[in-house]
């Protein structure tokens, strides 16, 4: 249904995406963003998941692009066939806003002529503030649920806000398309997806570490800012220990390029991963399905070991910590939710954390089954799309 008059061509869909297509997008988005393009913003994008060997974690945004895309065509009576020009996922902040403006505002951003908004938590919910609001027309202002999606055109008919961001992350996925075939996304993705795809079982390799360091002010040092994966470890009551420590080349940021483990309350978990990010990527997905993997059995054999600290293993997790948490309140008051009362660090314990190691390796091997099997079509045709099994 239209929302407004025509001289303000928009709409407003509610669970358009299901809850559990939205916990599987933060999943993703928890694992892997980086620092954004605005203070206080991370952002996922695909070209992004791809460069940093995760690219079977496409497969979850096909079958959402593919009908947000046959929505804005039929919804905005297309007569032509749009080409979607950028997908990512966008958490806002505390202190994150952006003021008046078009999506079509610069000279660069001129090719897109419509854009989408899904949200994927809620308002009042999981975070405050954030509220976007529209110049002219009805509706002005929207408080959305998570699965609701905002579609408008992306010129001056739309002039749009963000309010502030007071506490909690807002995250939705955002997409623009065109009617531009020179500005395909699908065609970049897929050029790029044809040269590294592979069937060996995709571990995530970290980017550079500035894109991982958050920093609240434009010039502020290294003191006054956290290391995104760190933190959200942290977030869920997890540490870092870094088995690097020994090599006395390395500097700080290469500490988290090689193997480590986790840690909690005094106790180390035997398992060694690869990086911080393959770390993280376990601990989310454990956070994202805990009720299903409390409630399903795993061998004993499966779980790994949870032992004791040692003194020197305390203290080169405080020498981390040091280095890349300078200020823990910081990543409270910027990723943290003061109405959880802090919930979530208590909520998952290294036992958790290593049964869920077997149902994360297999999630991910469906899914790199499924971007082989597809690809090849997508190849074809020129389009990623969903593609049927047998």
């Amino acid at each position: 249904m239209w929302e407004g008059k025509r001289e303000h061509p928009r709409l407003i869909l509610h669970n358009f995406i299901t809850l559990e297509e939205c916990k599987e997008l933060e999943f993703i988005h928890k694992s892997c963003s980086t620092v954004g393009y605005r203070p206080n913003v991370f952002s996922t994008t695909l070209s992004h998941l791809i460069a940093t060997n995760s690219p079977h974690l496409l497969i979850p945004f096909v079958s959402i692009r593919e009908r947000l895309k046959e929505k804005m065509e039929e919804a905005f009576g297309c007569e032509y066939e749009l080409f979607i020009e950028f997908t990512g996922l966008i958490s806002w902040c505390r202190g994150a806003s952006i003021g008046w403006h078009s999506d079509d505002n610069r000279q660069y951003l001129k090719q897109r002529d419509f854009s989408a908004v899904c949200y994927l938590n809620s308002y009042g919910k999981d975070f405050k503030g954030g509220l976007f609001r529209f110049q002219s027309g009805e509706p002005a202002t929207i408080a959305p649920s998570a699965g609701d999606v905002i579609m408008y055109t992306a010129d001056d008919r739309n002039i749009h806000s963000v309010d502030e961001v007071t506490d909690g992350e807002r995250l939705t996925l955002a997409m623009w398309f065109t009617r531009d075939s020179s500005h395909d996304e699908d065609s970049n993705l897929i050029s790029r997806l044809s040269q590294c795809a592979s069937p060996e079982f995709p571990l995530p390799l970290p980017a550079s570490a500035n894109m991982y360091w958050f920093c609240p002010h434009q010039h502020a040092n290294l003191n006054t800012g956290f290391d995104i994966c760190v933190a959200r470890l942290h977030l869920l009551g997890f540490d870092v220990h870094s088995l690097q420590e020994e090599d006395r080349s390395l500097d700080a940021s290469e500490q988290l390029m090689g193997l480590v483990q986790l840690a909690k309350g005094g106790e180390l978990l035997a398992r060694k991963f690869t990086n911080v990010l393959h770390a993280l990527q376990v601990v989310q997905f454990c956070h994202w399905k805990a009720s299903e993997l409390k409630t399903s059995k795993v061998e004993y054999d499966d779980v790994e070991e949870v032992k004791a600290m040692s003194q020197p293993q305390l203290e080169t997790i405080n020498v981390l910590n040091a280095v890349f948490l300078p200020d823990e309140g910081l990543v409270t008051t910027t990723f943290g939710y003061l109405c959880s009362n802090g919930e979530e660090k208590d909520s998952l314990n290294l036992t958790d954390a290593s049964s869920a190691i077997a149902s994360w390796e297999e999630y991910t091997c469906k899914l790199l089954k499924e971007l082989l099997s597809s690809l090849p079509q997508w190849e074809t045709y020129h389009t990623i799309h969903k593609v049927e099994s047998g």
